[in-house]
């Protein structure tokens, strides 16, 4: 199952071993390529469907200023290519139009859901290179775009934030947008901020998304949920080796990572969702698609 080179490497670290540990714990061994008991997104009831990248539960409702029911769920990954793979991995979603401010179902094309359209908007003209990010604002304006050109497919609209990279005044003020692989800095002890200061350029991420959020889904026809692929892990202790876990790390299934809100809000009458062959995807150069994921914060 592991190769000599792992062993040695989890020898050598033992860090990786207990998060690789902790890992096998949730898995159940690998028998469970993702967490069984996470909603299957596809086959809840929406018309359109907003992802908050790495918004943990507890933070949204903190911080929620969105109309609509609010609930939780549990997500089916704690990473976003798990989420991916878990929920759109092989499928033939021909009414379906993804809007992405993320780049990893690119960037992990086996995955190969069967999508009516894809909108990267992480491409050069929705990228914004002084906060290395996709910023709210512009994923929201894509969207009503997308609505208005795609009024009979379900939307799913996937913004950055609360992921880093950190766009409010603290993440300013104390983070260098040149750190690559924040998390795993972070788990090294190389980023030399407290949890308290990390904690609360995550929650301004967050804040400062909602109200374009909010714009958004009172714009959008039909019923609309407000959800996330994942959560966020900032020191908590996880697994049977109760190390402490920082970001977002696939196969690690604690509250803090799969625990994600469930916001429910309807605005006039349902679509008539009808699903139509797919359209032409734009191919993107994969140096962009690396370079972006290295700004998102994402270790190769």
């Amino acid at each position: 199952m592991y190769s000599l080179n792992q062993i040695l490497t989890g020898i050598r670290n033992p860090d990786i071993l207990r998060r690789e540990l902790n890992r096998l714990y949730y898995r159940r061994l690998y028998t469970w390529e993702y967490n069984r008991d996470g909603i299957d997104v596809f086959a809840a009831d929406w018309d359109n469907i907003l992802i908050l990248d790495a918004c943990r539960y507890d933070l949204f409702k903190d911080e929620n200023t969105l109309p609509g029911s609010l609930e939780s769920r549990q997500s089916r990954g704690s990473s976003t290519v798990e989420f991916l793979k878990a929920n759109f991995g092989h499928r033939e979603l021909n009414d379906v139009v993804y809007v992405t401010a993320n780049p990893q179902l690119y960037r992990h094309d086996s995955i190969s859901p069967s999508l009516h359209a894809t909108v990267n908007i992480w491409d050069e003209n929705g990228w914004n290179d002084d906060y290395r990010t996709v910023m709210p604002e512009t994923v929201t304006e894509y969207a009503r775009r997308a609505a208005d050109e795609y009024p009979n497919k379900r939307l799913v609209v996937h913004y950055i934030q609360p992921h880093y990279p950190f766009i409010g005044p603290t993440g300013k003020k104390h983070f260098n947008l040149d750190s690559l692989a924040f998390w795993k800095q972070v788990r090294d002890g190389k980023v030399s901020v407290s949890k308290d200061v990390i904690s609360e350029a995550y929650r301004e991420n967050l804040q400062l998304a909602l109200p374009y959020v909010k714009e958004l889904i009172e714009r959008l026809e039909g019923k609309t949920v407000v959800t996330s692929d994942h959560g966020q892990a900032l020191g908590e202790r996880s697994g049977p080796t109760l190390s402490r876990c920082f970001g977002h790390p696939a196969g690690i299934y604690t509250d803090e990572l799969v625990e994600v809100p469930w916001l429910i809000h309807e605005t006039g009458q349902r679509k008539d969702i009808v699903a139509a062959e797919s359209e032409n995807e734009v191919n993107v150069d994969n140096s962009v698609v690396k370079d972006r994921l290295k700004e998102l914060g994402y270790a190769d």
